[in-house]
């Protein structure tokens, strides 16, 4: 039994009691910080919202890339292009009609925002179909080179003059070139809550809200209920990859990421499977990039640099690939340790050692150290300079896991080859029927997925 086995079945609601026991702990780390800050209400609330925001969206993202590399073996590093492909879309679908004298240089298609994410979602998966036709008769690191490739084709096209504006069905669009665009469309909140028809009610609660944040509340609210939404489509992320994973064609996902030869030898069109593998989990990067970047006010191409693409990746091993679990856990605790981590640590040194001065580079840092063996000098550089030194620590740490823990931190969760109850008194009957559904079981010993 795994680690992640032995503590689920130890807490109410197994894997998902896991998870709310682990992001309990974390917003009460992150309040009792902002006590010794000496934060206000309104600054603790913004806390919670910024911290839930970034578990929301790694989270997810994790749970994108587990379909493809925990479920199936694909070396997909070329995320974040499809995250650009989704809001870029997204937004030239949904941004009002252009406006001769306005502040955007375009405009869009003025969709409602529901249709627009559709829309971006859709040009997202078929990016993948195009990528993965050819690409995917490659392996392991052959493939990662073209997805990588193709995020910094998708980041170039964006930047390219010649798409900065352009006619569609009579309409002037475009992608806005280096300066970006401005998503000057509806905000998100408006539109979900007024195609319910609750927008009204919604402003009376942000009114009520005023008693514990005065001085307009609102901005505060809409982050906190945004990021509400942002778990809420966590949830939905891990309901459907659990549906998936438990299905037979899920079980044949993981037969392509033990043996694809043996799968294939058993009558299964593996690129097929590959292909829808691919292009579900390319669709939902598409859409955890638009609820990622939908609020921003604007987006500019080179937002989408690789380094976002190996956040996630950590994140992934953190929690542990092939697992659903272990994905929403992994990017809860990348969010809240090494993403947002950082800032909060250089706060709370800055707060109990207000009158501490850093070296002004790391040579008066380091020989103070070496001299007399005084670590106060590099301790403050460190911190000062903690935000520069952000991926050197994450580094250090995907390091660390790699040679102590590549199994992520709850470790792997064993599962049996066969799809159904192998203890009941008519296995053997039910047996016989699922030979005729073309169900595959996954590979013995792999890891499951809840």
């Amino acid at each position: 039994m795994s680690v992640r086995d032995d503590v689920a079945q130890r807490l109410p609601g197994g894997d998902a009691g896991l998870i709310l026991a682990v992001l309990a702990a974390t917003y009460v780390a992150y309040v009792l910080i902002g006590v010794g800050l000496g934060y206000s209400l309104r600054g603790q609330l913004n806390t919670i919202a910024v911290l839930t925001f970034y578990i929301g969206v790694f989270a997810m993202l994790a749970l994108a890339l587990n379909l493809h590399w925990g479920y199936t073996g694909l070396f997909n590093i070329g995320i974040v292009g499809f995250m650009a492909v989704g809001i870029y879309v997204m937004a030239v679908v949904s941004k009002p009609l252009y406006q001769p004298g306005g502040a955007a240089q375009v405009g869009g298609l003025g969709l409602p925002i529901v249709v627009g994410m559709v829309a971006g979602m859709v040009a997202a998966a078929l990016l993948g179909l195009v990528i993965a036709l050819p690409a995917l008769r490659l392996r392991a690191d052959y493939l990662a080179i073209v997805t990588i490739a193709m995020s910094e084709i998708v980041r170039f096209s964006f930047l390219s003059g010649e798409l900065q504006q352009f006619q569609l069905f009579g309409t002037r669009v475009g992608f806005g070139g280096g300066s970006g665009l401005i998503l000057d469309y509806t905000g998100p909140l408006e539109a979900f809550f007024g195609f319910f028809g609750l927008w009204d009610g919604y402003l009376g609660f942000v009114e009520a809200f005023e008693i514990l944040v005065p001085n307009n509340p609102k901005p505060v609210v809409d982050g906190l209920v945004y990021g509400v939404v942002l778990l809420l489509f966590v949830a939905v992320y891990f309901w459907l990859l659990k549906r998936t994973g438990e299905s037979p064609f899920g079980r044949v996902l993981k037969a392509i990421r033990e043996d694809e030869d043996v799968a294939n030898s058993l009558g299964k069109d593996t690129n097929r499977f590959k292909i829808k593998a691919f292009m579900l989990g390319c669709a939902l990067m598409g859409l955890a990039g638009i609820l990622w970047f939908m609020r921003s006010g604007a987006v500019t191409p080179n937002t989408f640099r690789p380094r976002i693409t190996f956040f996630i990746w950590i994140a992934l091993i953190i929690g542990g690939a092939g697992s659903n679990t272990g994905s929403v856990l992994g990017g809860a605790v990348f969010a809240a340790l090494l993403y947002q981590g950082p800032r909060y640590l250089k706060n709370l040194v800055d707060t109990v050692l207000p009158n501490a001065s850093a070296p002004p580079g790391f040579g008066p840092a380091i020989a103070p150290l070496i001299s007399n063996l005084n670590p106060a000098p590099l301790f403050f550089y460190t911190i000062d300079s903690i935000r520069q030194l952000q991926l050197v620590f994450m580094g250090l740490v995907l390091i660390w896991l790699m040679h102590n823990r590549p199994e992520g931190m709850l470790g792997h969760r064993k599962e049996t080859a066969a799809g159904i109850p192998l203890t009941s008194s008519n296995a053997r009957d039910t047996a016989a029927g699922a030979r005729t559904d073309g169900g595959a079981a996954s590979a013995p010993g792999g890891d499951a997925d809840e």
